[in-house]
């Protein structure tokens, strides 16, 4: 990992890596944790293979919906995710990409997960603004929305 670009949330969750992967690759799921509370996430798309795209719309309290595109990277089913905002479709480069998303599932043996969510940016700069919009604060809460949801799974 690097500090200069990765901000990490990592979390033991009470719930198996493949209902963490279901919620992270499941539309209907996404929409269910993905943004925290109180906004919303009305929609969520994913074409689930490599070079495949997803879009995730979060609504903020005011109505103004932000639209995250990206591709998949990687897909190891219930045991890492990895997708970019530097492209949104087709490999069509984005205007301004951000980071990349790799997401680890390992099972610690006890019905519980070890999860880690790896920001890693393209630059220090582009770290230190995420971590000012409120990385630590949003992602976060999103974890822990997540682990609530997996567990009712």
């Amino acid at each position: 990992m690097d500090p200069q670009r990765d901000l990490v949330i990592t979390r033991d969750i009470a719930a198996s890596p493949d209902k963490l992967y279901r919620c992270w690759t499941e539309p209907e799921l996404m929409k269910l944790w993905f943004a925290p509370k109180p906004w919303t996430t009305p929609h969520a798309e994913v074409d689930l293979r490599v070079g495949g795209t997803c879009l995730v719309v979060m609504r903020g309290p005011d109505g103004q919906e932000f639209p995250n595109p990206g591709v998949y990277l990687e897909l190891v089913p219930n045991e890492r995710i990895v997708t970019t905002d530097a492209y949104t479709r087709a490999w069509e480069p984005s205007e301004k990409p951000m980071m990349t998303l790799i997401l680890r599932f390992e099972a610690l043996g006890d019905g519980t997960t070890r999860y880690t969510a790896v920001a890693r940016h393209w630059t220090a700069a582009d770290r230190e603004a995420h971590e000012k919009m409120g990385f630590h604060e949003g992602w976060g809460q999103c974890t822990s929305q997540l682990a609530e949801l997996a567990a009712t799974l």
